[in-house]
């Protein structure tokens, strides 16, 4: 076996291969790129036996590579190969440095030699990166694009509320909701107190009609009169800038809008090509959109998660235990993968609407004590292990075999029902 450590930069690669005794066979720094992979070939055939036809994917499967991503065309090129392809953590590639030096250096190639020693002596209690088909990879992609413009969507609807607070705060009452199509535009035409107190019925009750809302004259008459109502001002020159400043905060959350439109779009086709979305898709607490998020965070790899408790534990919804001589103690898991907790933390509070057992087994844990946020994580994480059944036997959510069984059970004491 082969076990080679990859410390990658923008544009480059130290790399170091090491043999199963941890002999030093070979180290070079590659540039990034086609070239970089080519010699990275090269220097991992030099010491390995020459294969044939049959034979070639079991001894590639033998050469073991850590590195610290598992994302660009690098490491695809590496799983491509038939390596053994780990991502490592940073900080787990630091705890180990430290290990052999407390001196604190720090190279590159030295924390190459850490990732070789690291995949030699450790490698069978590494996640290797999950054979994910090239539709999950692409779900992913838009899921996570779609998720980005939403928050920049949101940072820019917080700057415009800012400013408006500043010089038209009589905005905020007339707009309730500062991403809406027919609030932007009229935003865009009308940016200050004077204008948009100028502002007619037939206008406002036009951009409304284009935004699809519905009970348009009741809400042109508030409107209306909110925009109209004396309120404090500003200088002109200042007025003018604010102005200013919002017609193009405007402009910006109008983009983000018809992208994030866009990408929704491309988002719902792509996730209902998969061969899984069905049985997403039946889960309670579970639309198009979080559907494809939990999806694309979780991976369609048979063979990732071995078990329900394996898939919670990346979750993070499943506690982790300290135990030391006497003391024991229960805590959230709080390092995680965020993108997932927060599409599960959205299935959980859907499926409290959706799922009469759900919402049964959210209440028992309330009565228990715990709090909103707590109880909701257990609802997490409890469907999380229905999901797991489910895309493991190919079946649909059924609510009865969800839940059925709980309606026998006893309600366990706090104390026991924590450490669960």
């Amino acid at each position: 076996m082969l076990f080679v450590g990859d410390d990658w930069a923008e544009d480059h690669h130290d790399v170091e291969i090491q043999n199963a005794a941890g002999e030093r066979l070979a180290a070079a720094r590659l540039p990034e790129g086609l070239a970089g992979v080519a010699r990275l070939h090269e220097l991992v055939a030099a010491h390995l036996p020459e294969p044939d036809s049959e034979s070639e994917g079991e001894v590639l499967a033998q050469v073991w590579v850590g590195i610290e991503t598992e994302r660009g065309p690098w490491v695809q090129a590496l799983v491509a190969a038939g390596y053994r392809v780990f991502a490592i953590n940073p900080r787990q590639v630091a705890r180990y440095r430290e290990r052999h030096s407390n001196a604190g250096a720090k190279s590159d190639a030295a924390d190459a030699h850490a990732l070789a020693d690291m995949v030699r002596t450790d490698g069978h209690q590494l996640r290797s990166i999950a054979g994910d088909t090239e539709l999950a990879s692409g779900i992913k992609v838009l899921s996570r694009a779609h998720q980005r413009l939403i928050r920049d969507r949101t940072r820019q609807v917080l700057r415009l509320r800012q400013s408006l607070l500043e010089y038209f705060p009589a905005a905020l009452d007339a707009f309730d909701d500062l991403t809406r199509a027919d609030t932007v535009e009229l935003l865009a035409k009308a940016p200050d107190p004077d204008t948009a107190a100028r502002l007619t019925r037939a206008q406002i009750s036009a951009a409304m009609r284009r935004a699809r809302r519905p009970g348009i004259d009741a809400k042109t008459a508030t409107m209306a009169a909110a925009l109209r109502r004396p309120g404090l001002t500003r200088s002109e020159p200042v007025t003018a800038a604010f102005a200013a400043a919002t017609r193009s905060l405007a402009a910006v959350i109008a983009a983000l809008n018809s992208e994030i439109a866009t990408l929704q779009r491309q988002l719902s086709a792509e996730f209902e090509r998969h061969p899984a979305a069905a049985i997403y898709r039946s889960q309670p607490g579970l639309g198009p959109i979080v559907a494809a998020r939990v999806l694309a965070e979780f991976g369609d790899d048979p063979d990732r998660y071995a078990s329900a408790r394996s898939r919670k534990n990346y979750a993070a919804t499943s506690p982790i235990t300290r135990q030391s001589g006497k003391k024991t103690s229960v805590h959230a898991r709080y390092v995680h993968n965020e993108r997932l907790v927060d599409a599960l933390g959205r299935q959980a509070q859907g499926a409290l609407v959706g799922s009469v057992g759900a919402r049964a087994y959210y209440d028992l844990q309330r009565a228990r004590g715990l709090g909103h946020r707590a109880a909701l994580r257990q609802l997490a994480n409890r469907l999380v292990g229905i999901l797991h059944g489910c895309l493991k036997t190919g079946a649909l959510y059924d609510e009865t075999t969800a839940w059925g069984h709980r309606s026998t059970e006893p309600t366990p004491p706090p104390a026991a029902a924590d450490a669960a």
